[in-house]
């Protein structure tokens, strides 16, 4: 492979490792190229899977999608595409091989949503849409798709432009060479996949992705997470029906050309695949709307960045930034969805909003690790979407136990294995990390 002789980098050649985030592949990392002087980002394969040495089977095909998804990257480079910069060597036993990406500085739509507790400022909403639009217009057009669309997969630099990221799920179209578009790997959070997509003898296409860009769409527009409180198995049975998330909180008034990517958007969730649109026709309707808008972009952005950089908002995220954002209505998500609680989920992180006394602030570790063992019953009960919580504690969740909590079905089962594995043998340390995580994402429980 080509790519992986022409662009190696050795660990020797980094600096300044630092774990900024974990899933159920891999694991992140920020760190110096001594001789590039900048930053760069470091996917790399689990540390508990590198650690069994390259002899058993999960680590060849861990590796193999690890080189894929490397060769996907490299195909689909252009402005608004995550920028491949080389593979890492890895530094056994430790650190595996990895991917070299550039560093976004800025997160992703995910985070911006969860700091500024709503929806970017219009002009800046559009050129989000429009910057995702185009990464996917040449994702396809390399006959790649994506499968992952979602607010955590859009990555921001220091401008906030937006770029596409994670491609573990991402394989070769065969539509180039055949009339039907078939792909043959299903993947995807659940709440971004359409009605088709549930059977699992589903083989995704693009209209995949179009579908996903709809609700992300919606995320992008209300500041919020579809469905917040409805887990995989409602979804599953009330998507294919029709139900999508509520429309009626975007206030088509409240800006120029909102209406116009509000019927986009209803386009791209439609439930025929076939009526969904190409994302050209999608990149004439959000060109459209940014020309609209493309003076106040440079503002927008200002505002943003200065209330993200103001120490209120870097240290504080459950109060607003200092510019104003459309207000919000009370939450409302499908018919199938459970009563509103006191927070929003998004994408798995609740927004945090400010709790009823200050009094929290001031537990010891040792109180917060008997907290979580007194309340067990009721957290068990009570987390939600679990998965997104456990990446938050990284390297705290073994790599096996993770893959263990992942394939249970259930938020309680996956709570369960929790208590079980970690709880039980990593003592205060991890209780008191997990309560400190539980009060950022489910303030109501704590």
């Amino acid at each position: 492979m080509a790519l992986l002789s022409n662009k190696s980098v050795r660990h020797e050649s980094l600096e300044n490792l630092e774990h900024i985030g974990s899933g159920g592949f891999g694991v992140v990392y920020k760190a110096r190229h001594k001789d590039w002087d900048f930053d760069v980002a470091i996917k790399v394969i689990r540390e508990a899977a590198s650690s069994q040495l390259s002899h058993s089977s999960p680590i060849v095909n861990d590796e193999k999608a690890l080189h894929d998804e490397a060769d996907h990257m490299d195909t689909a480079s252009c402005p608004f595409v995550l920028r491949i910069l080389g593979i890492y060597q890895g530094n056994p036993p430790k650190m595996s091989k990895g991917i070299v990406m550039e560093f976004m500085g800025r997160g992703s739509i995910l985070s911006l949503r969860n700091e500024l507790s709503g929806p970017p400022p219009w002009p800046l909403a559009f050129r989000l849409a429009h910057e995702v639009a185009l990464g996917m217009n040449f994702l396809h057009s390399k006959n790649l798709l994506h499968q992952d669309l979602k607010p955590s997969n859009v990555l921001l630099d220091d401008d906030l432009h937006a770029k596409l990221a994670d491609f573990g799920l991402a394989r070769v179209s065969t539509s180039a060479l055949k009339n039907e578009e078939t792909t043959g790997v299903l993947g995807g959070s659940y709440k971004y996949m359409p009605p088709e997509a549930f059977p699992l003898t589903y083989k995704p296409v693009r209209a995949f992705d179009r579908y996903s860009y709809g609700i992300l769409l919606w995320s992008i527009l209300t500041g919020k997470e579809p469905y917040p409180d409805a887990e995989y198995a409602r979804v599953h049975l009330r998507i294919p029906l029709g139900d999508r998330p509520d429309c009626k909180e975007i206030d088509l008034q409240k800006a120029e050309g909102l209406k116009e990517l509000v019927d986009l958007m209803k386009r791209c969730w439609d439930a025929e695949p076939s009526n969904r649109p190409e994302f050209k026709e999608c990149l004439e309707v959000t060109e459209s709307v940014l020309s609209m808008h493309k003076k106040g972009i440079a503002d927008a952005v200002h505002r943003v960045l200065t209330g993200l950089g103001s120490p209120t908002t870097a240290h504080n995220s459950n109060k607003s930034p200092s510019f104003s954002v459309t207000p919000q209505t009370q939450d409302s998500s499908l018919s199938f969805a459970e009563q509103p609680k006191s927070y929003d989920s998004v994408d798995g992180f609740m927004i945090q909003k400010k709790l009823d006394s200050d009094s929290a602030e001031n537990l010891t570790d040792s109180d917060k690790a008997k907290f979580i063992d007194t309340n067990r019953a009721k957290l068990t009960q009570g987390v939600s979407e679990v998965l997104a919580i456990v990446e938050e504690l990284g390297d705290m969740v073994h790599g096996e136990t993770y893959s263990t909590i992942s394939a249970e079905p259930t938020s309680q089962g996956k709570m369960r294995v929790l208590y079980q594995r970690t709880f039980r043998s990593g003592g205060i340390r991890v209780k008191a990390a997990f309560y400190d995580v539980l009060k950022k994402h489910h303030p109501d429980l704590v």
